[in-house]
């Protein structure tokens, strides 16, 4: 009989270590969120670049907004570090306001938490991209399609234009196949009048 409530107090310990774990991760998923945004509005307000943390291997380098969704800060790489905590700017990649000759942008994400919704994304949806002078940038869906990463490259136009990629399909199982989804919108004139 002690022994069942020894082992009955052993199971429960590690069933609350394993609550207080998950509970640990989901603060810090948030207070990342939260160590982001504010990291993007500092860059904004002093035009330095400003990691969310000290120890950060990324940073804030764009606001990306879709229809029906709040903002997402957009990090420096795609690596699964950056990725972690939100869209990606595909390294060698160009942002608007960058200088230089413009190219394609083009930002990456995980198909079950920030790009999620990018399959309701249709030909004629306005996305908005903010650069780091506070400025939003305005672009239309021209479309979409799937293609297999082991054998074709990213389609990156020489003109300015806003390319997104996720992984597919979006209700998969296993993880980490070769297909991506990409989105493809073209820069419209003027700027976008939006409201955060």
């Amino acid at each position: 009989m002690r022994w069942r409530t020894g082992f009955s107090a052993v199971l429960l310990a590690a069933g609350l270590w394993q609550l207080g774990g998950a509970g640990w991760l989901l603060v810090k998923a948030h207070l990342a969120q939260y160590l982001v945004s504010n990291a993007w509005e500092e860059r904004i307000r002093t035009g330095v670049r400003a990691k969310p943390w000290p120890w950060a291997d990324t940073w804030p380098v764009a606001r990306l907004r879709l229809p029906g969704e709040k903002a997402l800060t957009v990090l420096s790489g795609s690596s699964g570090q950056a990725l972690a905590f939100g869209p990606g700017l595909v390294e060698g990649s160009w942002l608007p306001g960058q200088g230089g000759e413009p190219r394609t942008t083009v930002i990456a994400a995980h198909r079950d938490t920030h790009f999620g919704s990018l399959a309701q994304l249709k030909p004629g949806t306005p996305i908005a991209l903010q650069d780091s002078s506070g400025r939003w940038r305005s672009f239309r869906v021209v479309g979409a399609r799937v293609v297999d990463s082991d054998r074709e490259q990213l389609p990156i136009m020489a003109g300015p234009g806003l390319l997104l990629v996720t992984c597919y399909p979006f209700k998969a199982v296993d993880a980490g196949g070769p297909l991506r989804y990409l989105v493809y919108a073209e820069p419209l004139p003027g700027e976008l009048a939006i409201r955060l």
